[in-house]
């Protein structure tokens, strides 16, 4: 058998074709074909390869691998995912913080001007969609990823996915304290209460069935570097840089291993971006010219490559997992550095304010007209990127691993 690049079929042996087992399971048929060639015309082998290229095909679409990989790697097709499930903080929220006593809230303008048509804060800390949004679409799933605390959820609404995550929260359970948010932990546990609320929907088993083949995806560490370790003191007081990141990634590991007991297999977790970068780091920490943070970056590449080995270790230890690692880091500094070969005009300011230190309740104090297309922009604040750079993003993180989980 040939295939090219691309994974298309090119031409059958029939001797090697015949040897396939598991396609003589699937298509009960072709032994019958095979071990009759001799007596079939050209034009009728011709036709038979065809027929089953087209079928080769047909399983390709419907689980998204390549003929090949479906059916000679000793495994069954993977389904596609009957849900899709978000953790971590205000890249992934879509609104779990709106009714919770904190200041890290966003459901009101300007937040929300172009989503859905525009003018509707939803509590994505963003001018339309989040990454969450965008691969809940992108694997099939839905358009929009609902928040979990959306007191008006229906029932339709849980099976098919939400999101848990929590702006202003982080590896560190400090974190989450510090800007009154909700934790990873207590994250983990509104999980589980989901799992029993559609357990006593659809039963046990139909229930057993979404957790175990949903696709899940966790992105933290921002806030634990920026927002904790380089702005307050109690942790520098104790830890360095390196036993800091130690620490993040034993939490995170935790994480994952509560997801993995409650039933998730399909885990995609997000590297810490290039955090240093974004604009109020700039201004904070980029001196006078505003330039990246480069101790800031170097704390997120190195909890990057703990993290990396990390999850490593868990696909061996945890049986029937899979727990990939999403470089992040790369394709936003991609984006960041050479934004003009993206469209974007404006990397080093947000769209909101005055675009260098704005965030959250600080962006409803001036109208933002730095970009009244904020699509201009790389950021939409001084933390988060534009719906539009987001897209660009999610794009790639589908293409190259969402697709695979």
């Amino acid at each position: 058998m040939a295939i090219n690049r691309r994974g298309c079929l090119l031409s059958l042996s029939l001797p090697t074709l015949n040897s396939m087992h598991p396609l003589r399971t699937i298509f009960p048929k072709l032994p019958f074909l095979l071990s009759h060639s001799s007596s079939h015309s050209s034009s009728t082998m011709v036709r038979t390869l065809l027929v089953i290229s087209l079928e080769l095909l047909i399983i390709s679409l419907l689980f998204g691998q390549s003929p090949v990989s479906a059916l000679m790697d000793g495994s069954p097709p993977r389904p596609p995912p009957p849900a899709f499930f978000a953790f971590g903080d205000s890249i992934l929220d879509t609104g779990n913080n709106n009714n919770i006593t904190s200041l890290m809230k966003c459901n009101f303008l300007p937040y929300g001007r172009d989503f859905k048509g525009g003018n509707k804060p939803t509590g994505r800390f963003c001018n339309g969609k989040v990454p969450s949004d965008f691969l809940a679409e992108l694997t099939g799933v839905k358009e929009y990823l609902p928040p979990y605390m959306d007191p008006n959820l229906k029932m339709e609404d849980l099976l098919t996915g939400v999101s848990f995550a929590s702006g202003g929260t982080g590896y560190d359970p400090l974190t989450s304290k510090i800007a009154s948010v909700i934790s990873l932990p207590d994250q983990l546990n509104l999980f589980k209460n989901y799992t029993r609320r559609i357990a006593a929907a659809v039963g046990r088993k139909q229930a057993a069935d979404i957790v175990r083949w949903s696709i899940y995806i966790v992105m933290a560490g921002s806030n634990d570097i920026a927002n904790n370790y380089y702005t307050l003191p109690f942790r520098k007081a104790t830890h360095d840089v390196d036993s800091y990141t130690d620490l993040l990634v034993d939490n995170a590991t935790s994480f994952y291993q509560g997801l993995y007991y409650v039933g998730a297999r399909r885990i995609g977790v997000f590297s810490a971006p290039p955090i240093g970068c974004v604009p109020g780091e700039r201004t904070l920490d980029g001196g006078p010219l505003r330039e990246c943070s480069d101790k800031q970056n170097a704390m997120a590449l190195l909890f990057n490559r703990k993290l990396s080995d990390e999850i490593d270790a868990l696909n061996r230890q945890l049986r029937g997992s899979r727990i990939m690692y999403i470089n992040v880091y790369s394709p936003i500094y991609e984006v960041i550095k050479n934004y003009a070969d993206y469209g974007f005009k404006v990397v080093n300011k947000g769209c909101c304010g005055t675009g260098n230190i704005e965030l959250s309740a600080l962006c409803t104090l001036s109208e933002p007209i730095n970009c009244r297309n904020a699509s201009s922009h790389v950021f939409w604040d001084s933390f988060h990127p534009t719906e539009r750079a987001y897209e660009i993003i999610s794009k790639g993180i589908m293409s190259n691993y969402i697709s695979k989980l």
